[in-house]
């Protein structure tokens, strides 16, 4: 047992009635114990671990997975239980897919005995102290790929520098997004000669088509719930609470909005903020509604095809805003709030382009009203934003390559 082993066991007994109230599966797993997650017999070729800790870090690797598992034996290690459902349905056919522990001492060193990687690569941050230095002591490398340091999470990190700063040090790799993370990685204690800019892997995981066609899929899922398809629809993407009101005061009544809450736990107050509404779990389309609530995991991109606008929630509020890239690549006309710190890079280089617009609470009527009542000016929005994610992709590939480099084995078996 080491320092860090005691701070995490002092920190979870205070946070101890947080944990109780949140129901959470596989605790043998969180503990190291995931030698039956393992079932794919080594092939000789380098071992590549990555760590995507949730969701959107698990999406992220979409194009990465495919590539490396070309050269390489691949695991990836997910924390959330949303996550590990995620990784499981884009990557069991290709790689095994297991429960990253809990940073104890322990944890750590079990799960590395099941896991054997030749290299560990840390999705965007996850800089755990007792997991880094483990694979430290076992010769293996570390690199954080994809890398991003929010400013929000920097401050954070850089008063406890003293204390993480270290674990920085210790790595092999950091191959992050832009110039701005860079410079938080720099100043986290990482050496010049191992920083790289690779740009974002979220670019090439992005399905880009050309005018955004509606799939027998979303045709569908529209028909399920009462959408029209001959009727104007604004979807509104990952809302938090207060958005919906928001929104559905924002949006004119003879307009369809559909707004698709985060998070589970959001679902009941988004339904209340929009009286009279449809909602997907309810399982009746009714014809002629406005106003419709998609209350199910998994099925926003799909709906997203039937969009004439997308607004992308959490950005309105005290949050810190929503990946724009999966509508922009459909080549759909884009809002965001001002408050998108978490995805600062992103929006700018969207901004730039033309292809999304950061709009004010109080403008989001007019503006959505202007939009729809001019196709033109949607259709070049959407197009420039389209644009703007096929230029920036391919860091998918260069990353495989600095992780196969890494590992010493460069994909040959």
């Amino acid at each position: 047992m080491n320092h860090w082993d005691l701070a995490y066991i002092l920190g979870g007994l205070v946070l101890a009635p947080a944990w109780a109230r949140k129901k959470r599966a596989g605790w043998g797993e969180r503990f190291g114990r995931i030698g039956h997650m393992v079932t794919r017999e080594p092939t000789g070729r380098a071992r590549v671990v990555l760590h995507a800790v949730s969701v959107g870090e698990a999406a992220a690797c979409r194009s990465l997975v495919p590539l490396l598992a070309e050269r390489a034996d691949v695991i990836v290690s997910v924390t959330t239980d949303t996550g590990l459902a995620r990784a499981r349905a884009l990557y069991s056919d290709v790689c095994d897919v297991v429960r990253t522990p809990l940073d104890f001492s322990w944890a750590v060193r079990r799960f590395l005995d099941a896991t054997r990687p030749d290299v560990l690569g840390l999705v965007e941050l996850e800089v755990w102290p007792n997991l880094v230095r483990g694979c430290r002591a076992r010769g293996i490398p570390v690199g954080v790929i994809n890398g991003r340091l929010s400013e929000r999470s920097f401050k954070g990190y850089r008063r406890g520098r003293a204390f993480i700063g270290p674990s920085f040090r210790r790595l092999d790799l950091a191959a992050v997004q832009d110039d701005d993370y860079a410079a938080r990685f720099r100043a986290m204690g990482i050496a010049e000669e191992r920083l790289r800019v690779t740009g974002s892997m979220k670019w090439d995981a992005v399905a880009v088509a050309e005018g955004c066609p509606r799939t027998e899929d979303a045709v569908r899922l529209a028909g399920s719930m009462g959408i029209d398809p001959g009727r104007p629809v604004v979807v509104a993407g990952s809302t938090a609470p207060g958005e919906e009101a928001l929104l559905h005061e924002a949006v004119p009544g003879d307009v369809q909005l559909v707004c698709a809450p985060r998070k589970p736990e959001w679902f009941e107050q988004a339904a209340a903020a929009m009286p009279g509404c449809v909602r997907r779990s309810g399982g009746q389309a009714r014809p002629g509604a406005a106003r419709f609530v998609l209350d199910s995991i998994g099925e926003l991109s799909t709906l997203y095809r039937m969009a004439d606008v997308v607004v992308l929630g959490r950005s309105f509020g005290g949050l810190y805003g929503s990946d724009p890239m999966e509508p922009a690549g459909l080549g759909l006309p884009v809002l965001i709030g001002p408050a998108h710190t978490d995805f600062a890079s992103v929006v700018g280089a969207l901004r730039e382009a033309g292809g999304i617009r950061v709009v004010e609470p109080g403008e989001l009527g007019g503006v959505i009203r202007g939009l729809l009542g001019d196709d033109a000016a949607r259709r070049d929005m959407g197009e420039k934003a389209r644009s703007c994610v096929l230029r920036h992709q391919g860091a998918s590939a260069l990353h495989a390559q600095l992780l196969l480099d890494l590992a010493g084995r460069g994909g040959r078996g």
